[in-house]
């Protein structure tokens, strides 16, 4: 490629086998835009032959191209000489991008480009198999594989790059499917059983690889495994192209069928007339390949790439990688382990220690394979003999193990070199702390944008651009792990048929994700289940106990629950399954799945059938949630009187000793509360009273509109099975909940009949809790919607029933309503005296909860009846206990009330500035009637302090949510509309 006379360029390098990059010395190169990229890959893609400029217009641009296409061509030319040849004044012009007639070569050695060098150790690697030197042809592709940084001229653009992209990843396909033929040749089949799988899910109806991958298998015992990627492909031909597996694959099926003997490894060869010289030290190059679609993981990489290469002065470097099956432990090791490879000349040794399996690698076998590999004809038999010799060998030398798939420290131990100068990589599903001086690091999923980048890399970016939602969708359901990625997008990618959304409307159903996620031998439940399969009896009960509740985390209190043990043996069961990473705990004494492991647990519990086991474990957990929630209400609601239970706890709860601490359980188990009464309300009919009881007290608890439609729906479900069971007491209590959800989110309508029918099914003579909750709500519902005639009667009977039980709170917050229920029938005396009585019983009883609602009423009943100075005092003191108490739901309508009273007082600011709070709290929690309350508040004020146009939108925007709600503040908010569309223009000033 270098043309006679020009300087050395042996400064200069090239990469094409990934990212196009330029080195002059160590000196990275920067190639400008991606059209000046595309340039360049043109011209070293062409290895020194002359490219027209109508060539290189029509490689960037294609069928696009621009006006002042051959003018930006020049200026790239220009540019990318400027970089490649900085001292151009000090020799001849063009020395090394030169002009040629009408177009442009690029004259350098061919040892420059990594291309060139990789097809040149390619072509070795043929001649020195057809010498029969297969050793020799192995390390030569391996060398030659090592050259690639992953998926060839991303980002480069132009229909000439788009093309060497695909002759570029078709080449190096190619030559890997060679290197393992190869491999099998001299024995290596473990060692490329991951690696032939890996190349299938990414090229799956490629043969040749399938025909490999099966004599792999085959060779390493796995006979089922190997006919089953028979049956696999033959499966997925016929589906995508409707033809029958070849001749090669169909031979190989057959010959495997058979027991053929041929099919079992022999000695491969050595170079003719080279036997003499075979003991001479070969360094071994046993790491399989890397992976051309490697993404993400920078930091991880650099961190490890920074301690294998520094030592730590007499030991030896050991790196522990931990994480679930599937996490991509093996591919970043592996990936890492290839660019250190110059930084350990003695060479890199590399075993599958088959930890995940039933089999697990035996050290003594291990160290004999290394001894082989290091040149030992004559290997010791004890496992201490074998130790010594391999550590005596290692101790001049600077070599790399990687250790991989390990089981525990016993197993590893005897294969960690004696001293410095070597590096151990080990990678284990499992925590290695006990190895002395390991440096360890937790593998954790990939981030969203690494998987898909990954996904891309597979499917193709263009067709992931065309669905960006899909894509996002599918790396979600697969949890974001490498391994159910890969699969994904491997399926996707052998089915041109299918868009991205097909895949994420399959993966979308959880109870066949994982039978989605698999591919030929590739599949996560398997990988998963390696790791399952090495628990102990109760370590895996506890795996799948936990599983019950979809909970996206748990406190060891219910941790312990489910399992029915004390806190302290669960937690012991816990932490195991954090040790086998089956199991995570991001902050002590709170324990979570990955999605997809939670998933294969579930599986387990419905392949064992125990439901027995499994309900009597949910039903602790209830226990433990309702005893809870009761003692929360009674922290929070210290005279409240709670409704009355169907199901009678059986455990005394935890201990919440003050208002902060309930509110903060309540806060971090809202989750679980939710995940719990939605498994118990779809269950067995002995779940669905104790998951009533949780979400009714809960209910009381926890006012959060934005909860409303997941509460709705569990409610829903609820009735269902209460109806199915006939039980009226629990279907009672189920549409007064859901009444008061309906009511929350301003279905009127909907919650009137919910709640009608509640009382439908209670005793109309019946002197209980719930029938004077169901009443007061059923009144509420009337008074927003205008009927407060019809309200009245409602309050008046819950009044009745709460003083017939003595229940001081539910009397107090009753007077309350009913003040209310007076201001809309005009009676101001009677709602004052009503509402003045509901909060001096508040304050006699001491419960803050009840006096801040009370105060509430008060302040709007006095605003009704023209007290706006009082009412606003009311509405301060009420918000205050509300903030204290942290209800934001209430924060934000006190906040529009008081807005309102300052209006009527003519302290605009201030109104504009308590009904903009008001707004922000209501927005943030989903309160539509708030919202509306506090956007009139908000337009009313900011058309007094001149501000009209921003006021009217305010004021549009309340009338619009009133009248969604059907309430009656939409009439007076369309008059102040109407008054400022008619007000007259003011006369131009004279």
């Amino acid at each position: 490629m270098e043309h006679q006379g020009t300087p050395s360029t042996d400064a200069l390098r090239f990469q094409v086998l990934g990212p196009v990059q330029a080195w002059h010395g160590e000196r990275a190169l920067a190639l400008g835009s991606p059209q000046q990229q595309a340039v360049l890959t043109a011209l070293l893609l062409s290895h020194g032959r002359p490219v027209t400029t109508d060539d290189l217009v029509d490689g960037i641009w294609g069928e696009r191209t621009p006006p002042q296409a051959l003018a930006a061509l020049r200026t790239y030319v220009s540019r990318l000489r400027t970089v490649i040849e900085p001292n151009r004044e000090t020799r001849k012009p063009a020395e090394i991008l030169v002009s040629v007639s009408d177009g442009y070569a690029l004259r350098i050695p061919a040892q420059s480009l990594d291309l060139a060098s990789f097809e040149r150790q390619v072509a070795e690697a043929a001649d020195a198999k057809s010498a029969g030197d297969y050793r020799g042809s192995h390390d030569l592709l391996l060398s030659a594989l090592a050259l690639w940084r992953g998926k060839p001229l991303p980002g480069v653009p132009g229909p000439y790059a788009e093309a060497q992209r695909n002759r570029l990843a078709e080449r190096q396909i190619a030559v890997a499917e060679e290197r393992c033929a190869v491999a099998l040749e001299i024995g290596l089949h473990a060692e490329v059983v991951s690696e032939l799988s890996a190349l299938c899910a990414a090229q799956p109806l490629r043969e040749r690889l399938r025909e490999l991958l099966m004599l792999a298998l085959y060779r390493c015992g796995r006979q089922a495994e190997s006919l089953g990627v028979y049956a696999d492909t033959r499966k997925l031909l016929i589906e995508e192209l409707g033809v029958e597996p070849g001749s090669g694959l169909a031979a190989m099926h057959a010959r495997i069928l058979a027991g053929d003997p041929t099919l079992m490894p022999t000695a491969a060869a050595a170079p003719r007339g080279e036997v003499e010289e075979s003991a001479a030290f070969v360094p071994p190059a046993q790491l399989p390949a890397d992976v051309s679609d490697f993404s993400g993981r920078s930091k991880i990489v650099h961190e490890l790439r920074d301690v294998l290469r520094a030592g730590s002065g007499q030991a030896v470097v050991v790196t522990s990688l931990a994480g679930i099956g599937g996490v991509g432990k093996t591919t970043l090791a592996v990936h890492v382990a290839h660019g250190l490879r110059p930084d350990f000349p003695d060479g890199q040794l590399y075993v599958d220690l088959r930890g995940a399996g039933e089999s697990p690698a035996e050290p003594a076998v291990v160290l004999g394979d290394f001894l082989h590999a290091l040149g030992v004809t004559d290997t010791p038999d004890s496992l201490d003999q074998r130790a010594a010799l391999y550590r005596s060998l290692l101790a001049d030398k600077r070599m790399l193990i990687l250790l991989d798939n390990a089981r525990d420290a016993r197993q590893l131990l005897p294969l960690i070199p004696g001293v410095s100068g070597n590096a151990v990589m080990v990678t284990s599903r499992s925590r290695l702390a006990e190895i002395p001086g390991a440096h360890l690091i937790d593998i954790e999923e990939l981030t969203p944008d690494e998987a898909l980048a990954l996904f891309s890399a597979i499917v193709g970016i263009e067709r992931v651009a065309a669905e960006p939602e899909a894509a996002l969708a599918v790396v979600t359901a697969c949890g974001f792990l490498p391994l159910a990625v890969r699969i994904a997008a491997a399926r996707l990618a052998s089915r041109p048929r299918w868009s991205v959304s097909d895949l994420a409307r399959r993966l979308a159903d959880q109870r066949n994700r994982l039978q989605e996620l698999q591919l030929g031998n590739l599949a996560v439940e398997t990988t998963i289940g390696l790791g399952y399969g090495q628990l102990q009896p109760e370590e895996a009960r506890a795996f799948r106990l936990l599983s019950v509740v979809d909970s996206p985390d748990l406190p060891l209190s219910a941790v312990a629950a489910l399992l029915g043990t004390e806190e302290r043996a669960a937690e012991d069961l816990a932490e195991a399954l954090v040790e086998a990473n089956m199991l995570e705990c991001f902050t002590p004494g709170r324990y979570r799945y990955h999605d997809l492991l939670r998933l294969y647990a579930q599986r387990q519990n419905e392949r064992l059938g125990d439901t027995a086991e499994q309900q009597a474990a949910l039903l602790r957990l209830l226990d433990l949630l309702l005893a809870t929630l009761q003692n929360a209400a009674r922290v929070l609601e210290p005279d409240d009187e709670l409704s009355e239970l169907l199901h009678d706890s059986t455990t005394a709860g935890l201990r919440l000793a003050d208002s902060t601490s309930a509110r903060d359980w309540l806060r971090s188990e809202l989750a679980l509360l939710l995940s719990a009464v939605e498994r118990a309300v779809d269950g067995p009919p002995a779940l669905l009273r104790p998951g009533v009881d949780v979400v009714l007290v809960l209910r009381a608890l926890v006012e959060d509109p934005t909860l409303s439609p997941r509460i709705g729906n569990a409610l829903r479900t609820a009735a269902s099975g209460a109806q199915t069971q006939r039980d009226t007491d629990a279907l009672a209590r189920i549409r007064y909940a859901l009444g008061h959800v309906q009511q929350m989110t301003g279905e009127l309508t909907e919650a009137e009949a919910s709640l009608r029918q509640s009382l439908g099914l209670q005793a109309p003579d019946d002197l209980t809790h719930l029938r004077a909750s169901v009443a007061n709500e059923l009144a509420v519902v009337l008074d927003l919607a205008g009927r407060t005639d019809e309200a009245l009667p409602f309050y008046q009977q819950a009044h009745e029933i709460s003083r017939a039980l003595g229940a001081s709170i539910g009397e107090a917050r009753l007077l309350g309503n009913m003040a209310r229920a007076y201001v809309g029938l005009g009676r101001h005396a009677e709602a004052v005296e009503s509402a003045r009585a509901a909060v001096a019983v508040a304050r006699t009883a001491g419960n803050t909860p009840c006096l801040a609602d009370t105060l509430y009423q008060l302040g709007v009943v006095l605003r009704a009846t023209g007290s706006t100075a009082e009412a606003a005092r009311a509405l301060r003191e009420a918000h205050g206990l509300f903030q204290s108490q942290q209800l934001r739901f209430w924060e934000g309508y006190a906040l529009a009330r008081l807005a309102a009273c300052l209006l009527d007082e003519g302290q605009h600011p201030q109104a504009a500035e308590a009904a903009e709070e008001s707004l922000s709290i209501a927005q943030e929690i989903d309160a539509a009637y708030c919202q509306g309350l506090a956007n009139a508040a908000l337009g009313e004020a900011l058309l007094a302090l001149g501000q009209p146009a921003r006021g009217l939108a305010c004021l549009s925007e309340a009338h619009a949510v009133f009248t969604r709600l059907g309430v009656p503040e939409a009439l007076p908010v369309q008059s102040l509309i109407s008054d400022q569309h008619t007000e007259p223009t003011a006369p131009p000033a004279p």
